[in-house]
C-alpha cells in the first residue's frame, strides 16, 4: 500500500487533527508530497498551512481570569485575628495565641430567609396589602417545609410590614416554641441603584438614599459570623422582601451588590445561607420553592 494510501486511511479512522498532523510531517519528512528529500526550503511552508489548519485552543487560552477581588475573609469585622490586634496584654505573661483561640468562633450560622407571600397589590396603604387567599395559602406550604427540615430552629425575626408579618404569623403556627420578633430594618425598599438599570422600576435617588443605608443596617446586624459565645449552630428564620433579601445574598457572597435585580424569587421561597465560624459564605438555597404546588407559584 503506497504512503499516500496509508495517510488517507488512518486520518479516515481516527478523524482527529493530532494524528493529522504526526501522518503529514511523517509523510513529508520523507519526500511523499512530491519534492525530493532535499529541498527543505520548499517543504516547510507546506507543514505551516497544516499546523494553521489545527484549532488554536489552549488550557491557558481558554481559562476565565479572576475578576474582582480577593475574598475579605473579614468582611464582617469579626475575624479574630483582626480583633485582637491593637489591644494591650493584660499580664507579660499572657499567650497571644491562646486569647486569638478563645476568641474564635466555633459554630456555624444557618439564616433562612424568607421572602412573604402573595399579597393584594392594589391596597393604598401597607395596613390593606395584607395577604390573599393564596398568599396564606404559600405560608401554609413554606411552614410545613421548615417543619418538616427537622430543625431547631432558634429565631423567627420578620419585618414589620403587614405581608411580611402575616407570613411570619402563619409559619408560626408550624414551629412552636419559636419567638417572633418584628424589626423596622428588614422592611422593604430600594437598596442600591440596580445595574444593568431597569425602565419599569426607577426610585429617586434620596429613595436609594435613604433605603440603602437601612438596608444595610440590617445586612450589618443580621449577616455575620457566629459569637465566640455560641456554642452550637444555630437556624434562624428571616421573613422579609424579595430586595432585601437579594441584596443580603450578594452582599454576603461578596458579589457586586448592584446586581441583586437580577435575581428572581417567588413568594413564600427559601433561601439559606450559611457562615462558617472562619468568615466562609455558603449558598445553599436560593428562592426554593419546590415544596409548593406548580399551580400555587407566584412571583408578586
Amino acid at each position: 500500500m503506497s504512503y499516500r494510501k496509508t495517510f488517507k486511511l488512518i486520518s479516515g479512522f481516527a478523524g482527529g487533527s493530532a494524528l493529522l498532523v504526526f501522518a503529514a510531517a511523517a509523510a513529508d519528512s520523507r519526500g511523499y508530497f512530491g519534492e525530493q528529500r532535499g529541498e527543505t526550503a520548499s517543504r516547510w511552508p507546506k507543514f505551516t498551512v497544516l499546523q494553521a489548519a489545527q484549532p488554536a485552543w489552549t488550557s491557558a487560552s481558554h481559562t476565565p481570569a479572576p475578576t474582582g477581588h480577593a475574598w475579605d475573609f473579614n468582611w464582617d469585622k469579626r475575624d479574630p485575628s483582626a480583633l485582637t490586634n491593637g489591644k494591650k496584654k493584660e499580664s507579660a505573661t499572657e499567650d497571644p495565641s491562646s486569647e486569638q483561640d478563645n476568641g474564635k468562633p466555633k459554630a456555624t450560622r444557618n439564616i433562612l430567609l424568607i421572602r412573604h407571600s402573595q399579597y393584594n397589590l392594589s391596597g393604598s396603604s401597607d395596613k390593606e396589602r395584607i395577604l390573599t387567599p393564596l398568599g396564606r395559602e404559600q405560608a401554609e406550604f413554606t411552614g410545613q417545609r421548615l417543619a418538616a427540615l427537622g430543625l431547631k430552629y432558634d429565631i423567627l425575626i420578620h419585618s414589620s410590614m403587614a405581608r411580611a408579618t402575616e407570613t411570619a404569623n402563619i409559619i408560626s403556627k408550624h414551629l412552636s416554641g419559636v419567638d417572633l420578633v418584628s424589626c423596622d430594618l428588614l422592611r422593604e425598599g430600594a437598596p442600591i441603584e440596580p445595574v444593568p438599570p431597569v425602565t419599569h422600576w426607577k426610585p429617586d435617588a434620596v429613595q436609594y438614599h435613604e433605603d440603602g443605608a437601612r438596608i444595610e443596617a440590617a445586612f450589618r446586624r443580621y449577616i455575620h459570623r457566629a459569637d465566640p459565645k455560641q456554642k452550637e449552630d444555630s437556624y434562624e428564620i428571616i421573613v422579609c422582601h424579595a430586595n432585601v433579601i437579594r441584596y443580603f445574598v450578594c452582599r454576603a457572597l461578596q458579589f457586586p451588590p448592584e446586581g441583586w435585580l437580577r435575581m428572581g424569587l417567588n413568594n413564600g421561597s427559601i433561601t439559606w445561607l450559611t457562615i462558617r465560624p472562619s468568615g466562609r459564605v455558603a449558598l445553599r438555597t436560593l428562592g426554593d420553592a419546590g415544596f409548593m404546588p406548580p399551580d400555587k407559584l407566584t412571583r408578586t
